[in-house]
């Protein structure tokens, strides 16, 4: 669950950024490849090229760092919700 706050926090910030600077990687080379014509048509105001290239570079980082961050999180050990309990039987410890 928290991977996936990760993934929309980054994807917000990377679709935001974007939409100020097009020219930022691998949003515009993969559109690019795609070999579809560009358009300034506008959705939500926004030109349609624009906020295709914005939502790839949204995607493509809000999926390395939810990558990092589930790597990260399992190497340390802090998803293990374990707890030792001691049970005690007439005063003596029980395994």
């Amino acid at each position: 669950m928290k991977g996936a706050i990760v993934f929309l926090v980054v994807f917000v910030l990377g679709v935001i950024i974007t939409l100020g600077n097009t020219s930022l990687p691998p949003g515009s080379t993969i559109y690019g490849m795609l070999n579809v014509p560009s358009t300034n048509y506008p959705v939500l105001g926004i030109p349609a090229t624009t906020l295709i290239i914005s939502v790839i570079n949204g995607v493509v980082y809000g999926f390395i760092a939810w990558l990092a961050f589930t790597i990260v999180w399992s190497i340390t050990g802090r998803n293990k919700n374990t707890q030792n309990v001691n049970v005690y039987v007439d005063g003596k410890k029980q395994t």
